[in-house]
């Protein structure tokens, strides 16, 4: 007779995170997540200011090939006290970039837990669920859970409409050179 073998117990699956801060709160992200990490300063020249009413949490948009990535105040987002941001997440597989506070650290994660059913309106599309850290609980973001399909829908148009209104305004003001160049042909024909 084998004596039996004890059973491996596996390992607990885990995940890489940053605990990021936005107005004195920490939350978690997945660092597969984020594509780049950079200080707000580095937007200056390429970001374009945004205003659209309905959705005053997108501050700017920069260009990326045919795209727009918008760039979202995590603090009004969250419906958070404003505080001044210091870095920007470009998140991946999404066209959002994330103003937040600062760093607290990088880690790892072996459990994810449910939201709970307190977590019923919008907020269920923001996170992924919770995590407990050093007898602290976390919230997890959800990285496309910034922008629905639909608010995307609406800033792109808007970006659109600005375009054609820009075009239409330089075409004007080109115009009045046009005909000048026309009116002085004619004369010298």
């Amino acid at each position: 007779m084998r004596p039996l073998s004890p059973t491996k117990t596996p390992a607990a699956r885990t995940e890489q995170i940053i605990l990021f801060r936005v107005s004195g709160q920490i939350f978690a992200v997945s660092s597969a997540s984020v594509q780049e990490v950079r200080g707000v300063d580095s937007l200056s020249g390429a970001a374009k200011e945004m205003s659209y009413p309905a959705l005053r949490k997108v501050k700017y948009f920069v260009r990326r090939g045919e795209n727009s990535v918008y760039v979202i105040n995590a603090a009004m987002h969250f419906g958070l006290p404003p505080a001044p941001p210091a870095l920007v997440f470009v998140l991946r597989r999404t066209r959002t970039a994330l103003l937040i506070d600062g760093i607290e650290k990088m880690t790892s994660m072996s459990r994810l837990q449910a939201l709970p059913l307190a977590y019923c309106n919008e907020e269920r599309t923001w996170y992924r669920g919770l995590t407990a850290l050093d007898q602290t609980v976390v919230p997890v973001v959800k990285p496309d859970g910034f922008l629905t399909p639909d608010e995307l829908f609406l800033l792109d148009a808007s970006l659109s409409q600005e375009a054609d209104a820009e075009a239409k305004h330089q075409a004007e003001l080109n115009a009045p050179d046009e005909q000048q160049d026309e009116h002085n042909t004619s004369i010298t024909q």
